[in-house]
């Protein structure tokens, strides 16, 4: 068992903790340019008590590395005898990036198109077009974009559709539906 330090009619008097948290002295960095080896420290007795310190540069710099031709072979422009193009590549950022670029179309191509979506718009959408073509049904858009009034029938047919289909719903799916939307508005 443990004893006491001391008797217990002292130690029940004794204050056993600490009064107060212990603190750090303030750091005292030493100055770096007084404690230089190489420094010389002038100090002027005038009025003022200016005090100059004096470092030489820690390397001289070479006469034969300059920009142009530079020492350090970090700074050498790359070339085929010192690992130009023969090292490896880092991979690429985007998936995107390994497919290859799909071949530019021509001018003649392009009118193409724009006749042909122009004449059936129906029968040639920008999906089949692009099929067509092997481009982007964004590029289709882009380049053979419908007049406005043409786009707008269009789009008063499609939202027919989707109403004659929304009439089919049930009262529950409806509802559904309607509450999703509400809760949309307040996103």
């Amino acid at each position: 068992m443990f004893r006491p330090r001391l008797p217990f009619a002292l130690s029940s008097r004794c204050r056993t903790y600490a009064t107060r948290r212990p603190e750090k002295p303030p750091a005292r960095f030493p100055d770096p340019l007084k404690n230089t080896s190489n420094a010389v420290v002038t100090t002027l007795q005038d009025d003022n008590n200016l005090t100059f310190i004096y470092r030489p540069p820690p390397s001289v710099p070479s006469p034969h590395s300059t920009t142009l031709d530079p020492a350090s072979p970090l700074l050498k422009p790359r070339t085929p005898s010192n690992g130009g193009d023969s090292g490896p590549l880092p991979p690429l950022l985007r998936p995107s990036s390994y497919k290859p670029e799909p071949e530019r179309v021509s001018r003649e191509v392009i009118e193409k198109i724009r006749a042909l979506r122009l004449s059936q718009p129906r029968t040639h959408s920008r999906t089949k077009l692009a099929k067509m073509f092997n481009c982007t049904p964004n590029f289709i858009s882009k380049v053979a974009a419908l007049p406005r009034p043409q786009r707008k029938q269009f789009m008063g047919e499609l939202k027919a559709e989707h109403a004659a289909v929304r009439g089919r719903w049930g009262e529950r799916k409806a509802t559904v539906v309607a509450i999703r939307q509400k809760r949309r508005e307040f996103w």
